[in-house]
């Protein structure tokens, strides 16, 4: 059962709790209005506003039950309290170095809810993260992008 389980960081786990909460309390009492309203104006068939409001309100029924079905299999990872010394596991922060480039760029590896490439959060699943999990400070890493073969030189792993 233990493989069911969804690795997320503590603020992963909490903004799909907010995500969830906002869907319930305030989405969809919105489109449930908006429904109500667009009905009063009579003719449904031809009716865009209608039809908007209900897709809109199969969207936010179809993402409230993914979140109710993910919830509870989070497995909440704080990594503050990881004591994994300068190996790099899920939640690591890790700063590496790219000799071709001569650039430098720092990524924490988190669960697949909460990748975001803009804030250097990646995923676990991604190709990057499977080549860093394992590894140590000062190792050099190699794996498969979209650019081709990527080397990086690990220089720094804490957990933040």
């Amino acid at each position: 059962m233990l493989s069911s389980r969804i690795p997320i960081t503590a603020a992963g786990a909490e903004k799909l709790k907010a995500e969830l909460e906002y869907l319930k309390k305030t989405a969809r009492p919105a489109v449930v209005q908006a429904i109500a309203e667009a009905r009063e104006k009579g003719d449904l068939s031809e009716n865009a506003e209608y039809d908007a409001a209900r897709e809109e309100q199969s969207h936010i029924e179809g993402r409230i039950a993914e979140l109710e079905g993910k919830i509870p299999a989070l497995q909440i990872i704080d990594p503050k309290t990881i004591d994994a010394g300068d190996r790099i596991v899920f939640g690591a922060t890790v700063d590496l170095y790219d000799e071709e480039d001569d650039t430098s760029v720092t990524y924490q590896i988190v669960g697949d809810d909460e990748a975001d490439i803009k804030a250097n959060k990646i995923s676990v699943s991604s190709p990057i993260a499977r080549a860093l999990i394992g590894k140590f400070e000062g190792d050099t890493v190699q794996f498969m992008a979209p650019k081709g073969l990527v080397a990086f030189e690990i220089e720094g792993v804490r957990y933040e």
